[in-house]
């Protein structure tokens, strides 16, 4: 009988799982970033750490490389690939529809990323229908950001968490468009709820502390049921 109650209480620990759906940056896979998130491993918690497709990047001289989307360039005035960063976040959306039909409860799932991968998280957030609980963006910026906030006029999210985090020697995507990303941010959703946040001498990668910080951030926002 206690075995068989064992079983219960694994089975409902593991329906009740929060997911963290954490995108990797430009040219990377979902399994770096799986590794680093297991060293801030809740037990309540599951990561999904999807593979973006290959594709050919302007960027990089046409070179296909896992990529959301196509990047021509860094800076905040550098044109966009609309079609390609609207695409991969209905992709990302259908990850998370596909969690919401398993019986998860949208405010108990956080989407973030890392570099392409966190700029792709905070559009599909801004314009989700789902109303989820928070965003982690770290080293990134907020594609197509002279859509917003009009682009998230009819998303659930206007009020969401948002965990932004920058490493101050970042000499790919400088620290501040990260300040400008987070002063843009700070117009679509609830002000208060923006947290950006920077660690000095940390250049295009994450820290210690900035994983302590998305361990937090994550505790707070998806508490033990």
């Amino acid at each position: 009988m206690r075995h068989a109650q064992r079983c219960r209480d694994v089975s409902l620990a593991l329906a009740i799982s929060c997911p963290v759906i954490f995108l990797h940056g430009l040219g990377d896979t979902g399994h770096s970033w799986a590794d680093a998130l297991s060293s801030i491993r809740l037990p309540y918690v599951k990561y999904i750490c999807p593979h973006a497709p290959r594709i050919p990047v302007t960027l990089n001289m046409k070179m296909v490389m896992p990529s959301w989307f196509d990047l021509m360039g860094l800076s905040p005035d550098a044109p966009e690939d609309e079609a390609g960063i609207k695409k991969a976040a209905e992709n990302i959306k259908a990850i998370i529809e596909h969690e919401v039909k398993n019986g998860i409860p949208p405010n108990r799932i956080i989407l973030g990323g890392f570099s392409q991968g966190g700029a792709l998280s905070l559009y599909t957030a801004l314009t989700c229908q789902h109303q989820l609980a928070g965003i982690v963006a770290l080293s990134c910026w907020l594609p197509l950001h002279k859509a917003f906030p009009q682009a998230a006029s009819n998303s659930m999210n206007k009020d969401i968490a948002i965990l932004q985090c920058h490493g101050e020697m970042d000499p790919m995507i400088p620290v501040r468009f990260g300040a400008l990303t987070a002063e843009k941010l700070k117009s679509v959703v609830t002000p208060t709820k923006v947290q950006f946040k920077t660690y000095p001498g940390v250049m295009h990668s994450s820290c210690p502390q900035e994983m302590m910080a998305v361990k937090e951030f994550i505790e707070k926002l998806l508490p033990r049921i």
